[in-house]
């Protein structure tokens, strides 16, 4: 089996509405501009639908080309003159080459993300920021599109606007990623250091005895 290294092309496009943004023809392209960087914002005042296409090249085991296309509408709604409740959904529907032999392409919808930040409405020191929490829904329509469990977690965004550039980053984590990362663990304690998976102790624990003995 080949190492999974594969090359992401990423395509976005974006519907956006935005109040004060008047598109008239001498000031086209500075407002296009303005609209382009607060649309990448995703706690942002506006109504936005971002469409992100990412193509991955030499995707699994096959070297077969994925793609993922992320419907992402952003909602905003005005709590008082300081802060704003942001609504953000990630939907993704899948092109998914085949894994295994035997099996074929896969084409429908991957989990779901519903993330809600409450955000200051204006910058703090050039600053954007926005908190809250983010749930994901089992919506995959095949088993190999993703994961098919409910999840939920923290998230957090911050970014800055210079210029052209907008740089930031955002940032959650659900319970079934640190299901994962706990089973990652208790597996490598297991079988790289010897630990006991049922008690993390030391193999030939009384824990793993008395297993062994009810087995017998």
């Amino acid at each position: 089996m080949k190492p999974d290294r594969h090359i992401t092309l990423r395509v976005a496009a974006i519907l956006a509405a935005m109040p004060g943004l008047a598109f008239a023809q001498e000031h086209r392209a500075e407002d296009a501009g303005a609209l382009a960087r607060a649309a990448q914002n995703p706690v942002a005042a506006m109504i936005s639908l971002p469409f992100q296409n990412n193509t991955n090249f030499n995707y699994g085991p096959y070297g077969h080309t994925q793609n993922v296309l992320n419907i992402q509408p952003v909602i905003p709604f005005t709590l008082n003159e300081h802060w704003n409740l942001i609504t953000r959904t990630i939907i993704p529907v899948v092109s998914q080459p085949a894994m295994m032999a035997g099996e074929g392409t896969t084409f429908g919808l991957g989990a779901t993300q519903f993330s809600v930040f409450i955000s200051p409405s204006q910058a703090q020191h050039g600053i954007i920021w926005g908190a809250g929490a983010v749930v994901q829904a089992p919506t995959r329509t095949d088993r190999t599109l993703g994961s098919n469990i409910w999840g939920a977690g923290p998230s957090f965004v911050a970014l800055t606007m210079q210029g052209p550039w907008v740089v930031g980053a955002l940032a959650n984590r659900t319970n079934e990623e640190n299901e994962k990362l706990y089973n990652k663990i208790i597996k490598t304690m297991s079988e790289k250091l010897g630990y006991c998976s049922t008690c993390a102790q030391k193999q030939n624990c009384q824990e793993e005895q008395r297993i062994a003995a009810q087995s017998k």
